[in-house]
């Protein structure tokens, strides 16, 4: 079962995911450093390996969860396997 946190606004209730949240966001600034570490820009990356900018920006803020295939690209972009890529310390 997921974690979930509600909020009223305006008696609205608004439903937010919290389990994943920290683990997102770690795994977001260690592809970020990643990127970083061979002076690439998102852009570059992304056109380098058919990825989208806007994609890869949210990953690395920890917005959205990444597909598989997309880590998979991610991956094979920093010359690594994608278990390589999620074995990172937090």
């Amino acid at each position: 079962m997921h974690a979930c946190k509600i909020y009223r606004n305006n008696n609205i209730k608004i439903a937010c995911m919290q389990e994943n949240n920290l683990a997102l966001i770690k795994l977001g600034e260690h592809i970020k450093k990643l990127r970083k570490a061979k002076k690439l820009t998102l852009e570059a990356l992304c056109y380098k390996n058919g990825l989208e900018p806007s994609t890869v920006s949210r990953i690395e803020k920890g917005q959205v969860e990444a597909k598989y295939l997309t880590l998979k690209k991610l991956a094979e972009a920093h010359n690594k396997t994608v278990s390589e890529l999620l074995d990172f310390k937090e």
